[in-house]
């Protein structure tokens, strides 16, 4: 059964990681559309401090206090939702957390911590949803990575967690299929964005770490975000760079990995002596509502993101692109 889902104006949605970043730039554009509002983040007080905020515009919003990687804490925000606005449209697993470092530098008590926030919190809400919404019909939006699609050096748990997404993603839309349920399952993958992550991240390197560039403005996620809650799509990248990164990783995935060798190590690495290991928040939440640092330049707009919601253009664009990867790899052969 294709999914029919409704306008955001008409919608109840639940949104994880909603106090930082990418999750707090789309919370307040879904309030400007009209939405209804379940908000959920580890950190009591920017929660409130949002709620608030958004309630002062005249939206309706809840708010729950709960760790993703606990599944009985996703139970409780299912619970809150249909408590309070009888269920939800659409749910946005969104919270995630990095480790900067070799592999051999991170200990594995962290990479389960990574993974219990970013894999398992995804697997937790996208279950939550599903039962909810085989019946009701709606959305289930998972925020992965264009590192879904190649390695990530310096980030290997991060990039290990967003491949499970992934899979995890794709095999859950096929099972809804296959079940004829009116729920549509996108996978958003973003390339660097300019937010918080990196100053988040628990950091193993000497120097401060950084997400390589280019950035791009959160609000082109949150965008792609609030889309695919009203229109069903498979995956939608963000930034051409993230397609680029995709298409070469798969086309000429030799290439690709001189690429990564010579130049990703540098590219996420300051000239600043790292900070105290402790200041992260792969355990706690971040500081206040911030959506962005500041800290470097982003790309505010991107014609590819726009065009690529639009399947019979995206086609095209892709093909494309694929032929320019392909000439790139004969002229290297020469």
């Amino acid at each position: 059964m294709k999914p029919t889902l409704k306008r955001i104006s008409s919608q109840v949605m639940v949104l994880t990681g909603a106090s930082s970043g990418v999750g707090l730039v789309t919370a307040r554009k879904a309030a400007q559309q009209g939405a209804r509002l379940v908000l959920v983040a580890r950190s009591e007080g920017s929660l409130h401090q949002l709620a608030e905020e958004l309630r002062e515009q005249g939206t309706e919003v809840i708010t729950v206090v709960a760790d993703v990687g606990r599944h009985d804490e996703i139970g409780k925000v299912a619970h809150a939702a249909i408590e309070r606005f009888g269920g939800f449209d659409t749910w946005i697993n969104n919270a995630g957390v990095t480790i900067f470092g070799r592999h051999c530098d991170v200990p594995l008590e962290d990479q389960r911590r990574l993974f219990d926030t970013n894999y398992w919190g995804t697997v937790h809400g996208s279950l939550a949803a599903a039962a909810h919404l085989r019946e009701r019909g709606g959305a289930i939006i998972n925020m992965g990575s264009e590192a879904a699609d190649g390695p990530m050096p310096l980030q290997s748990a991060y990039s290990a967690s967003q491949h499970a997404i992934k899979g995890f993603t794709d095999s859950l839309r096929l099972e809804l299929e296959q079940e004829q349920a009116p729920v549509s399952v996108t996978l958003i993958k973003p390339a660097g964005l300019e937010t918080p992550l990196a100053l988040h991240a628990k950091n193993f390197l000497e120097v401060e770490p950084r997400l390589p560039p280019p950035l791009y403005d959160p609000a082109l996620a949150a965008d792609a975000i609030l889309f695919a809650a009203e229109n069903p799509r498979r995956e939608l990248f963000v930034g051409a760079a993230a397609k680029a990164f995709s298409a070469a990783a798969y086309h000429a995935p030799h290439t690709f990995d001189r690429f990564m060798r010579r130049f990703m190590g540098r590219a996420q690495q300051t000239r600043h002596p790292a900070g105290p290991l402790e200041d992260n928040a792969l355990y706690g939440s971040g500081s206040g509502l911030q959506e962005r640092t500041g800290a470097h330049a982003a790309l505010h707009s991107c014609p590819y993101t726009t065009t690529a919601r639009y399947p019979l253009l995206t086609t095209a664009l892709v093909v494309g692109a694929s032929a320019a990867v392909a000439a790139m790899v004969q002229l290297r052969r020469r």
